[in-house]
C-alpha cells in the first residue's frame, strides 16, 4: 500500500441500500487511504455504480456509517460530498454538449465580476479561460481550443475534460465510475495516463489524496490500482460477496 496515513481518507462501514424490492447493497465495508489508487471491479449488476453514488451523495444510504478523514459524516446529497472534497466522474460524464470546455470546467462555479456593485454581476470570462488553459496544459490534455463545444470533441477528449474538472477544485478523493467503458484503445490510454498523473501544474495543488476507479474486472489491471475490491454480488467484499486484491 502506498498510503502512509493509518486513517483512511474515506471509510464505509456496513453500508446497505435498497430500491423498493431490490436490495442493491448489503453490509458493505470499503476504504481508501491517502496516496493510493483503489480499484472497485465486478460484473454488471454487482452494485459498483450504486456504491459509487452512495459515496458521491446521489443515493443516501439506508444504513451503515461513512467516515471521512477519521470522523463520521452524513452525505445526503452531492453538495455534501463536494464540501468534504469528494469529486466524482460519472459514466455519463455529466458534461453539457452545448457549452464549451471553459463553461463545463466551471459549471456551477463561475467567476463573477461586478458591473453595478451589489446589483448586477456578469461572468468574468478572461480569468476563467486563462485558468482552463493552464489546467488542461498542466494535465497534458490536447484539445483544439478551450472554446470548442464539448459536442465536437472525441470520446477521449470529453473524458479528459471531465477528469480535469474533477481535479481542478482541490479534491481529497477522486472517484471515477467506469472511466474507459466506451473508449477505444488509444483513448483509454489517454484517459488512464491523465488519471495517473502525479500532479496538475495548472491546478496549483498536489495530486488528490486518494483515487478510486470503478469498472468491470478487465479494467482492474489497466488502472494501475495498488489495491482493490472485487464485487461478485451485492454483499460485502471479502465475505460471500467478493474479495480483495493487491498489486
Amino acid at each position: 500500500m502506498a498510503a502512509t496515513d493509518a486513517t483512511p481518507v474515506l471509510e464505509l462501514r456496513g453500508i446497505s441500500k435498497r430500491f423498493g424490492a431490490v436490495q442493491a447493497l448489503t453490509d458493505v465495508d470499503f476504504s481508501v487511504y491517502a496516496g493510493e489508487v483503489v480499484g472497485l471491479v465486478g460484473d454488471n449488476g454487482a452494485g459498483k455504480s450504486t456504491l459509487v453514488k452512495c459515496m458521491a451523495g446521489i443515493h443516501p444510504v439506508d444504513s451503515g456509517t461513512i467516515h471521512f478523514q477519521g470522523r463520521q459524516v452524513n452525505i445526503n446529497g452531492p453538495k455534501d460530498a463536494l464540501a468534504l472534497g469528494i469529486s466524482t466522474v460519472y459514466q455519463d460524464l455529466a458534461l453539457c454538449d452545448n457549452l464549451d470546455v471553459v463553461a463545463n470546467l466551471y459549471l456551477g462555479r463561475e467567476e463573477m465580476r461586478s458591473i453595478v456593485p451589489g446589483v448586477v454581476e456578469t461572468i468574468d470570462e478572461v480569468p476563467m479561460e486563462k485558468r482552463a488553459i493552464s489546467v488542461l496544459r498542466g494535465l497534458s490534455v490536447a484539445i483544439p481550443s478551450v472554446r470548442t463545444l464539448v459536442a465536437s470533441l472525441s470520446g477521449g477528449q470529453r473524458q479528459s475534460v471531465a477528469v480535469a474538472r474533477s481535479v481542478m477544485w482541490k479534491p481529497k478523493l477522486v472517484i471515477l465510475d467506469e472511466p474507459t467503458a466506451a473508449l477505444g484503445v488509444a483513448q483509454t490510454r489517454q484517459v488512464l495516463d491523465l488519471t495517473r498523473a502525479r500532479s496538475c501544474r495548472g491546478c496549483n495543488q498536489p495530486q488528490p489524496r486518494g483515487r478510486l476507479f470503478g469498472g468491470r474486472p478487465d479494467h482492474g489491471a489497466q488502472t494501475g490500482a495498488q489495491r482493490g475490491y472485487v464485487r461478485r454480488t451485492k454483499r460485502n467484499p471479502g465475505a460471500s460477496g467478493g474479495s480483495h486484491y493487491r498489486r
